[in-house]
């Protein structure tokens, strides 16, 4: 199990851009698959991307295909999301976590099979 800690949000009007940052420590982070997730208020907390322990491969849920881009540098234990073209239906505080070795499906990313403690999470806000 890794600590994780997030950081990067911000309030940005609609269109503009953030990129997340997620620094993870404890067990060897190049041996497992990186996801983020996201929660709004009043809203189950829902997996927005996930990439591949060797970054290869990557996944996205529908609502963000096309805006947001998911990578890691396996270097420096780091996982990034950048966030284009953002919405206010974005609003919401993101995590980051290990989800194991391989992506599950998009539909079956959830929170339940993060491997990390949660960290803090980050704040995106998007206004209109």
């Amino acid at each position: 199990q890794g600590q994780v800690q997030e950081s990067g949000g911000g309030l940005v009007q609609s269109g503009g851009s953030l990129r997340l940052s997620c620094a993870r420590s404890g067990s060897r982070f190049e041996d497992y698959a990186m996801a983020w997730f996201r929660q709004a208020p009043g809203k189950e907390r829902e997996g927005v991307s996930c990439i591949s322990w060797s970054g290869g491969s990557t996944y996205y849920t529908d609502s963000v295909k096309g805006r947001f881009t998911i990578s890691r540098d396996n270097a420096k234990n780091m996982l990034y999301l950048q966030m284009n073209d953002l919405k206010p239906e974005d609003t919401a505080m993101y995590y980051c976590g290990s989800v194991g070795r391989l992506c599950p499906r998009v539909p079956n990313l959830k929170p339940d099979i993060v491997r990390d403690s949660w960290g803090q999470g980050t704040q995106v806000t998007v206004s209109s």
